[in-house]
């Protein structure tokens, strides 16, 4: 470790530690339940108010703000030499105002491919690469036994209501949702709104309803039954879709189950 760690986050820009992280911020959740999986504990000093897991961290750590708003003069507090940002869910300024004072890795996942990459690089940033490894292996693993769906159905996945939004094309949602073998009936790119004609003349073959950001409940899937009579409607868990990172270990036997 004499020489330091030197990488290039995931939009490019270089990250350089003397030594393995020893105080660490996460400004997103997903990357959060990583750096508890990567057994970082006495080393992460901050997070946001949306890092629900693990869920003791949250009496624990300080707590910097959401993703979109972040309370700088926390994070100041705090001095970490190292800060976990990811480029979708946070801002641009907020990253830019962070890295004239500190290291900060910024991660761009948009598939599983990407995910690996970044499992890696946080864990040879903490000095847990084989453990990170480890984890990698594990998710390679699950997905390798996934059989997936005999049948390209095609799949509107909801995000929002009011306005209703679903994931587009090119998010990670989408790449989940391709993993499985269905193909995803929105075709716009990031997280478009759609009205009630719009999702009619999409006429998707199955609906998932996320867990999160927006709550579903059982009463949402009778609105869009109203709407779509033919398809099957199903509320799913939000994490297992859209969190990169060490809830993807859980992610290939939880789609399993939904393909079955």
């Amino acid at each position: 470790m004499d020489a330091g760690i030197e990488i290039n986050d995931q939009i490019g820009r270089k990250v350089a530690l003397l030594n393995p992280a020893k105080k660490i911020v996460s400004l997103v959740p997903s990357q959060t339940l990583l750096l508890a999986d990567l057994d970082l504990d006495s080393e992460v000093v901050g997070i946001t108010k949306f890092c629900v897991h693990p869920h003791e961290w949250r009496k624990k750590k300080t707590i910097i703000g959401g993703t979109k708003k972040i309370h700088h003069e926390k994070i100041h507090d705090l001095q970490p030499d190292l800060i976990i940002a990811n480029k979708e869910e946070n801002n641009r300024e907020d990253i830019e105002a962070l890295e004239q004072h500190y290291q900060v890795y910024v991660s761009e996942v948009e598939d599983l491919e990407s995910s690996i990459r970044m499992i890696e690089d946080i864990g040879r940033m903490t000095g847990k690469l084989e453990s990170a490894k480890k984890i990698n292996e594990e998710i390679i693993r699950g997905f390798s036994k996934l059989k997936v769906s005999k049948k390209p159905e095609s799949i509107l996945y909801f995000i929002w209501k009011n306005p209703w939004m679903v994931a587009g094309n090119d998010t990670f949602i989408s790449a989940m949702i391709e993993k499985c073998g269905w193909k995803n009936a929105a075709q716009q790119a990031r997280y478009p709104t759609v009205t009630e004609a719009d999702i009619q003349e999409i006429n998707p073959e199955i609906v998932f309803l996320s867990s999160e950001p927006f709550p579903f409940k059982q009463k949402h899937i009778q609105e869009l039954q109203n709407l779509l009579p033919q398809a099957r409607i199903e509320l799913v868990d939000g994490e297992m879709f859209s969190w990169y990172g060490s809830a993807l270990v859980r992610s290939a036997a939880y789609f399993s189950n939904l393909i079955r």
